[in-house]
């Protein structure tokens, strides 16, 4: 299959992207920066330079390819606006192309909100943090549309390799600082090792469905206390971690002081059953150590 996937030069679309190359397809990656193309053609990735805010960039690209993944992520102002121009001219893309396209939006399971001892799945209603309280509508304009065969993977809190919020913690006890652990500490994250992530998209992309959504997690069920006390002693830290109340962490970090602080616990048994997805790491407490030196050398 012929792919056009943005963000393939960040954390989680280039390992989506490498993945897909892997499983034989042709991959056009979107990237801002010229100084990245050499990252991607190193992995087969063809580089298209552009912006996801600027649909003329990539939209010829884009008509050609029977797979769509939007694996692009902003933190700037105007990232919300930029996604739904992304969104809606991939939409478009299908309207116009001249075979029917599969588009996979990133969505993420912070949309669940705080599930404290409760398991749930895609069947549950939506409770968005606030600081991804637009992903809801950005998933239905991608599930509803008729131009596209639309899919919506959410992935779980990723780690492994060279980024991810578990990569905060290596840098800080690298430093000689202690993670940042938010809240009660004994809340657990539905986690998810960045290589299954990409082999799940792999899979969604194979796959010829329409108008599902997955999350994507594993089975692993550490609190944030005891995964980033793993990370500390990984990255050679000893000393003791102390968790920052909740409202003081607003006061410095805001709304993501809140996604932090989560408790979730997530079902992937849909990805399991319909895509014959499989975790196939056992979880960061375990990995801790092979973890952080991935993460040292790819700062190397």
């Amino acid at each position: 299959m012929r792919v056009f996937l943005t963000g393939a030069t960040g954390y989680v679309g280039f390992a989506v992207a490498t993945a897909l190359r892997r499983a034989g397809h042709d991959v056009y990656g979107l990237t801002r920066a010229a100084a990245k193309v050499p990252q991607l053609a190193r992995q087969e990735i063809r580089p298209v330079i552009g912006d996801i805010g600027d649909p003329k960039s990539y939209a010829d690209t884009a008509e050609e390819c029977s797979v769509l993944v939007h694996a692009a992520f902003e933190s700037s102002a105007s990232a919300v606006a930029k996604d739904k121009t992304a969104v809606d001219a991939l939409i478009e893309t299908g309207r116009r192309g001249s075979q029917p396209k599969t588009l996979i939006f990133t969505s993420g399971v912070w949309v669940h909100g705080d599930t404290g001892g409760k398991l749930v799945d895609e069947t549950n209603p939506l409770d968005a943090i606030k600081l991804v309280a637009w992903r809801p509508a950005h998933e239905q304009l991608v599930l509803q549309a008729k131009a596209v065969r639309g899919l919506v993977i959410r992935p779980g809190c990723v780690y492994g390799g060279r980024g991810g919020m578990t990569g905060d913690w290596f840098a800080a006890a690298a430093a000689g600082k202690a993670p940042t652990v938010v809240g009660s500490s004994q809340n657990r994250w539905a986690m998810v090792h960045v290589d299954d992530l990409a082999d799940a998209y792999v899979r969604a992309a194979e796959s010829g469905l329409a108008g599902e959504v997955f999350d994507v997690t594993d089975r692993s069920r550490a609190t944030v206390l005891e995964m980033a006390t793993a990370a500390a002693r990984a990255a050679g830290f000893q000393g003791e971690l102390r968790p920052v109340p909740l409202g003081e962490a607003r006061r410095t970090m805001g709304d993501f002081a809140d996604a932090l602080a989560l408790d979730q616990h997530v079902d992937a048994r849909k990805a399991v059953r319909l895509l014959g997805w499989q975790p196939r790491h056992g979880g960061f407490v375990d990995e801790a150590d092979v973890l952080y030196a991935s993460w040292k050398a790819w700062r190397a």
